[in-house]
C-alpha cells in the first residue's frame, strides 16, 4: 500500500470520525435541551424519547471509541493527528456524559412533576441557567466542527456566567429549605438538578479546550483563564 493511499484512508477514517462526532454532539444537545423542557415546563411527554436516545447515544460512544482504536492501529498517526484521535475519545466522554446528566434532569422532571407544583419554585431561574448552559455547549460544538480556537477559547468565559448562576439558585434553594420543610423533596430535586446544568457547563469546557489541543498543541484543561 503505497503512501497516497494510506493518506486517503486516513483522511477517510478522520472524515467518518468527525461526522460522527458532530451527529452525537447534535443528539446530546437536543437531549440537554428536551430534559430541560421536560423539568422547568412539565412537558413529560419528552422523558420516552429522552430514554430511547441515550441507547443511541451509547452506541455511537462505542463506535466512535472503536474507529479511534481501529485508527491509531492502521495508521500509527503522530502529532496534530494523534492528537485529534486523542482528542475524539475525550470528547466523546464529555459527550457521553451531557447525556447522562440530560437523562438525570429528564428523571427529576418525571419526579417532580408527579404531584401539583407549588409556584413559588424557581423553575424560570432554572430555566435560564439551563439556556445559558445550552449556549456554552452549543458554542463548544461550533468551535469543534469548525476547529475555532478563537470560539474555544470564549468557552471559559460563558461557563463561568452559568456557574456563577448556579451559585445563587443553591444559595437560595438552600435558604429555602431551612425556611420551608414542607417543600423539602422539591427543593432537593432543584438542587440536584442545577448541579446536573452546571456539570453540562463543565463538560462544554472541556469539549473546548480538547480543541484548543488538537489545533494549538496546547493543553489548557487545569488553566484558569479557559
Amino acid at each position: 500500500m503505497n503512501a497516497q493511499h494510506l493518506s486517503k484512508s486516513f483522511d477517510a477514517d478522520i472524515g467518518r470520525l468527525r461526522s460522527e462526532l458532530a451527529a452525537m454532539g447534535e443528539l446530546v444537545r437536543g437531549q440537554f435541551t428536551l430534559a430541560t423542557e421536560a423539568f422547568c415546563d412539565g412537558a413529560l411527554h419528552r422523558v420516552p424519547q429522552i430514554e430511547r436516545n441515550e441507547g443511541v447515544v451509547n452506541s455511537l460512544q462505542v463506535q466512535v471509541d472503536e474507529l479511534c482504536q481501529l485508527t491509531i492501529a492502521r495508521h500509527h498517526p503522530t502529532a496534530v493527528d494523534l492528537r485529534e484521535l486523542i482528542s475524539a475519545l475525550h470528547t466523546v466522554h464529555d459527550l457521553e456524559r451531557i447525556g447522562d446528566e440530560s437523562k438525570k434532569i429528564a428523571r427529576r422532571a418525571r419526579r417532580l412533576h408527579a404531584n401539583p407544583i407549588r409556584s413559588d419554585l424557581p423553575l424560570t431561574a432554572i430555566a435560564s441557567m439551563a439556556a445559558e448552559a445550552a449556549r456554552v455547549f452549543s458554542q463548544a460544538l461550533q468551535a469543534f466542527n469548525a476547529h475555532d480556537v478563537i470560539l474555544a477559547a470564549a468557552v471559559g468565559e460563558m461557563d463561568r456566567k452559568v456557574n456563577a448562576l448556579r451559585d445563587q439558585l443553591i444559595s437560595e434553594l438552600q435558604r429555602r429549605m431551612v425556611t420551608d420543610r414542607e417543600a423539602l423533596p422539591s427543593l432537593l430535586s432543584l438542587v440536584f438538578v442545577v448541579q446536573s446544568v452546571e456539570r453540562v457547563g463543565d463538560h462544554a469546557k472541556s469539549l473546548a479546550a480538547n480543541v484548543i489541543h488538537v489545533v494549538a498543541g496546547v493543553d489548557v484543561r487545569h488553566q484558569v483563564s479557559l
